[in-house]
């Protein structure tokens, strides 16, 4: 069965950051580095990887340099190209979104994941869409949403990234009910924000990487609210399953949660104990610390 292509991928980048005040107040939390990348970009990365085409970014005030990240800056290539330092030009010109296929529109009040999901609507239209959470990055041999692209060519609907967690931590995450178990891939039958371990149907936790069909907007544009007097995109969600084919993906690959000081700290020496530059330097400057 063929399934219209995922061409298009919404990050939700409109949040405060405050915990990761003072550091934060005036730099987007997508901008801290994650070794010597924002965490923003390795979102996009992944996006490209998997066949995205068009960036839909939910932003609110304060946001700017996000727009000129991944925008070209003529003076700096300029004076790379000069220098002949070509390495540091390719990682310049890696961060650039071409014209016309970089879009940002506005999430006034933090009213929720779902209210931002569905501030991108009328850029998205009734296409299927991909929804990469920023803070949430997953090191990899393969990007997260290229493998959940394989399941999507195979099942279609609505494909959700799914992992395990120990189950006395349920009640932070997410947890799927499952259904039907397919390879990596788990039929979906419900949804259940952060229950108790004793009522958790699972240990399989939502994990900041979906594939979604448009009818999602047609229960968003409802605005109901849910936990914490907010839109919930789970909500949503839920109100497809039994409508739409719906599975949970079991990605290969470890979860960083970059949104925590701690989370992002063990992000930084995971990505950098990979990098062959660093790896060594790095083991050698911890070992006195630990």
């Amino acid at each position: 069965m063929t399934h219209r292509p995922v061409r298009m991928a919404v990050f939700p980048v409109a949040g405060l950051g405050t915990r990761f005040l003072p550091a934060t107040k005036a730099m987007p939390k997508e901008m801290l580095p994650l070794v010597d990348k924002p965490l923003i970009q390795y979102a996009v990365e992944e996006a490209r990887a998997a066949g995205i085409e068009e960036f839909v970014f939910v932003t609110s005030r304060g946001k700017g340099v996000l727009e000129d990240h991944f925008d070209i800056h003529p003076e700096l290539t300029q004076t790379l190209e000069q220098r002949g330092k070509k390495a540091e030009l390719a990682q310049v010109r890696a961060t650039e979104i071409e014209s016309g296929h970089l879009y940002f529109t506005r999430q006034h009040k933090p009213l929720g994941l779902g209210h931002a999901v569905w501030c991108a609507r009328h850029v998205i239209g009734r296409e299927p869409f991909a929804v990469l959470l920023p803070d949430v990055v997953v090191l990899s041999e393969r990007p997260c949403l290229e493998q959940m692209i394989d399941a999507y060519d195979e099942h279609g609907g609505n494909v959700i990234a799914v992992n395990e967690v120990p189950r006395e931590q349920t009640n932070r995450y997410g947890i799927l009910s499952p259904g039907a178990v397919k390879g990596q891939s788990v039929e979906v039958l419900g949804l259940v924000e952060k229950p108790k371990p004793a009522e958790a149907p699972s240990n399989l936790s939502v994990t900041g990487r979906y594939i979604l069909q448009p009818e999602v907007f047609d229960y968003l544009d409802r605005q109901e609210t849910g936990a914490g007097g907010e839109i919930q995109l789970t909500d949503a969600m839920l109100k497809l399953i039994g409508k739409q084919a719906f599975h949970g993906y079991r990605f290969e690959g470890q979860t960083y949660d970059c949104g925590d000081k701690v989370g992002w700290l063990e992000a930084n020496i995971a990505f950098a104990l990979k990098r062959p530059e660093m790896a060594e330097t790095l083991r050698a400057g911890l070992k006195p610390l630990l």
